[in-house]
């Protein structure tokens, strides 16, 4: 078993983190909150004031954080995990963003002599809970292969797509057809709703053909039953969407869908939406439509 920091410990990190341990793992976690890092200490984890104190302890030091210039800060910034780099440390971060700072992060920590893996994760709360999350790898062989059994007990599926960068890129594909899931599903429902027909029915008579897909599978009875409460928040979709938008002029690939997708996140954040799920964009589409998803229709029992 390896002995392992965890930088950042919310609804993903954390359950990330009590996977580990669980897995036997020895793991010292920091976190900007302190209460998050009481409650993994509680469970066996030792607490670390700095990520330069998280990084000189541990053999593998994973970030899961908000936004490029957090990462930044906490991989390169004072009391960074850079300056406790060690001999055979392996960075991971399973935060999603910019590619080009992922490179950039690994290029500054390889000088250093530590290894990085860019390695964000998709399945939401409930596959970090669960420890069946999707794990999108960029960095060297040598490094992700050292780092699979921690993968083992993250996820249920963990690929190395290329070098640095390249699991960043895969995160970006992956919240392009996210994001559209979930607007195209939000469309769906409410078309249903307003057009007088029970969108739960709806939901089960067509998961099972060419629309079935995990948000269809997943997210539908949380919204009926009025829950919106993130999952993963909708201000965080609208940071990944400006990141796969930056991401198409950065490379000169045309990404229309996709700006589409955005404005409806960004009409849902100036909404006050930006805590709930990112399924909740239905809403937007309530406010247009003037129904509610989650009230029964006339006839309803």
């Amino acid at each position: 078993m390896a002995k392992v920091g965890y930088i950042g410990l919310g609804i993903m990190g954390g359950s990330i983190a009590r996977n580990l341990i669980k897995a036997g793992h020895e793991l010292v976690v920091h976190n900007r909150s302190q209460r998050a890092v009481d409650e993994l200490v509680a469970l066996g984890a030792t607490g670390a004031s700095t990520p330069k104190e998280v990084a000189r302890q541990v053999e593998f030091v994973f970030t899961n954080l908000p936004d490029t210039p957090d990462v930044e800060a906490v991989v390169l910034g004072r009391d960074g995990i850079i300056e406790g780099a060690h001999e055979g440390l392996i960075y991971i971060d399973n935060s999603t963003i910019k590619p080009e700072a992922a490179r950039s992060i690994a290029e500054k920590l390889l000088a250093v002599g530590v290894q990085a893996l860019d390695a964000p994760v998709s399945g939401g709360d409930v596959g970090a809970k669960n420890g069946t999350l999707t794990i999108m790898v960029g960095g060297p062989e040598a490094a992700f292969q050292k780092a699979e059994p921690l993968f083992q007990a993250m996820g249920k599926a963990w690929v190395l797509v290329g070098e640095s960068g390249a699991g960043q890129i895969a995160k970006v594909c992956n919240q392009i057809i996210v994001g559209a899931q979930m607007v195209g599903m939000a469309e769906a429902l409410i078309t249903a709703q307003k057009a007088g027909v029970d969108p739960s029915r709806v939901v089960d008579a067509i998961k099972g053909g060419a629309a079935q897909m995990w948000t269809l599978d997943v997210k539908p009875p949380r919204l009926f039953a009025g829950n919106r409460g993130p999952g993963f928040k909708a201000y965080m979709q609208h940071k990944d969407l400006g990141i796969c938008l930056d991401t198409g002029r950065t490379y000169g690939i045309p990404l229309p869908m996709t700006a589409v997708v955005m404005q409806l996140y960004t009409a849902m954040l100036e909404m006050g939406m930006r805590e709930q799920d990112n399924s909740a964009v239905v809403g937007v589409y309530e406010s247009l439509t003037g129904v509610k998803l989650s009230e029964p229709l006339k006839g309803d029992s």
